[in-house]
């Protein structure tokens, strides 16, 4: 899973195309040097790779299943399979990613983690690990996400972890990475960031996607178990800062016939002013460290985003998706809030899976596309639904279900 092909290694300096780099404060350089200096040679460390392998078999519960879902696909007229990672434990795709920070944190020294958190599932899965590792948590959460994501405020609580509402702009995901980059100034000596997406300075879209990728190697022969082919015709994943959709992609990025559909949340509707769509709304910029596509005014004010779902209330992307919208490899879609709940609703009515907010907007996208009946479609069902039941009650009641 650590190995690059071409098309997703950026260059020495963490650049895919036009996109990336380390934009940071001076008081930070030390830290994001010793990542970038160490961060490969610890990955492709044998005795790294045993231990990592093994956490996320007996631990993280890998492999997750590829599931056929035969009622949508008969809906749909094509063959749709369903990457579990709502399966993992934490319910998400992002216990990959912060198992493999944290075996790095060991092996750099750190004793004190910190984290943000939307939709709260990077900030469970980092209190996760913190405490299979005995080592301090403090997790960064907007006020207004851990009003709606109060079971995993509840659930890092539990687990040993602080956490620390971020009171200031739109109180969401934006504001608390603001926060923690803040407390990472603050303690650069001991403190290790777990960014919890494929966004921030170099090195973390490269770290982030390498942890991820674990998911599209696992699709590739999961689907040749099923099919007797590796690749499928079609690969789709929500994306916010997108670390899912980098996992699901990965392996499958320079399989040019490999169609890759990435779908952002466009809230209530692109053109409301209530919108996280960055490639239709964004323009080139710097956001928490790194040149990307980014949400902002003409003279770079960062502008608010709005989702239903947490994890995807997000204004920018990561450099690497930046790169795949650019270049034309990958499509990005999008989906609002009412098209999100509809699939989360259809999913759960006939497969019996109730899945996050953000892998419904993936989900959403199939009443958009037309697929031929010969079509294998991968959905990568980032996470489940336990955590936006408060939503799924509220929209219920509105709609006299």
């Amino acid at each position: 899973m650590i190995e690059s092909t071409s098309f997703q290694q950026p260059s020495d300096q963490g650049y895919y195309g036009e996109f990336g780099g380390a934009f940071i404060p001076e008081m930070l350089f030390g830290n994001v040097e010793e990542l970038r200096t160490r961060y490969l040679e610890i990955l492709n460390d044998k005795a790294f790779r045993t231990e990592l392998e093994l956490l996320l078999k007996d631990y993280a519960g890998r492999p997750t299943p590829l599931y056929f879902a035969d009622r949508l696909s008969q809906k749909y007229d094509t063959k749709i399979y369903l990457k579990r990672e709502d399966l993992c434990h934490t319910g998400a795709h992002k216990i990959n990613n912060t198992i493999g920070q944290i075996l790095l944190a060991q092996r750099l020294g750190k004793k004190r983690i910190i984290a943000e958190t939307g939709a709260g599932q990077h900030g469970v899965a980092t209190a996760t690990v913190c405490a299979l590792k005995g080592l301090e948590c403090i997790v960064y959460m907007g006020e207004k996400d851990m009003q709606r994501q109060a079971p995993n405020v509840a659930r890092m609580k539990m687990l040993g972890a602080s956490v620390v509402p971020a009171t200031s702009g739109s109180k969401t995901l934006k504001d608390a990475t603001n926060e923690a980059i803040r407390d990472w100034i603050n303690h650069p000596a001991d403190t290790h960031y777990i960014i919890g997406s494929v966004v921030g300075p170099h090195p973390y879209p490269d770290m982030v996607a390498k942890f991820q990728s674990v998911i599209s190697a696992e699709i590739k022969w999961q689907l040749k178990e099923k099919t007797g082919r590796e690749n499928p015709e079609v690969i789709i994943a929500c994306v916010g800062g997108g670390s899912n959709a980098a996992g699901a992609f990965y392996h499958f990025m320079d399989e040019k016939q490999v169609r890759l559909i990435a779908v952002e949340a466009a809230g209530e509707g692109l053109n409301s002013g209530r919108s996280a769509a960055t490639t239709y709304l964004g323009t080139k910029g710097i956001l928490h460290g790194s040149s990307s596509l980014v949400m902002q005014t003409a003279d770079g004010q960062v502008v608010e985003p709005h989702s239903i779902s947490a994890g995807l209330d997000y204004p920018g992307i990561g450099p690497l998706h930046a790169y795949l919208f650019s270049s034309g490899r990958a499509e990005f879609h999008s989906a609002t809030d009412k098209e999100a709940l509809r699939a989360a609703f259809l999913l759960a009515k006939m497969e019996g899976i109730i899945p996050a907010l953000e892998s419904a907007h993936a989900l959403a996208i199939l009443e958009k596309i037309n697929f031929t009946t010969e079509d294998n479609i991968v959905i990568c069902l980032s996470g489940r639904g336990d955590k936006d039941l408060n939503t799924y009650m509220n929209a219920m009641e509105h709609l006299n279900m």
